[in-house]
């Protein structure tokens, strides 16, 4: 089981703050098209991962990482800073 993370429009968008799934997904990737092909919303989501940022197990990461061990994967816009 993972626990999955939406902050900002990711979250509007899929319309959930969070939510724990079982997974096979060998990558952040792999999570993505899983969660894209469920439902649309997730799709609508997803559409552009330029505009995404992830972090696994609270520390930023790529889309290419790999999931083994990961208990916490988070979405979310770039930040801006100011």
């Amino acid at each position: 089981m993972i626990d999955i993370l939406y902050f900002a429009w990711v979250r509007e968008r899929i319309g959930l703050p969070r939510e724990r799934i079982d997974t096979q997904a060998a990558t952040v990737n792999d999570l993505v098209a899983e969660l894209s092909a469920r439902e649309e919303r997730y799709a609508v989501a997803f559409a552009d991962r330029a505009a995404l940022r992830v972090a696994l197990d609270q520390e930023l990461s790529e889309f290419s990482a790999p999931l083994d061990g990961v208990r916490e994967v988070a979405f979310f816009p770039p930040m801006t800073g100011g």
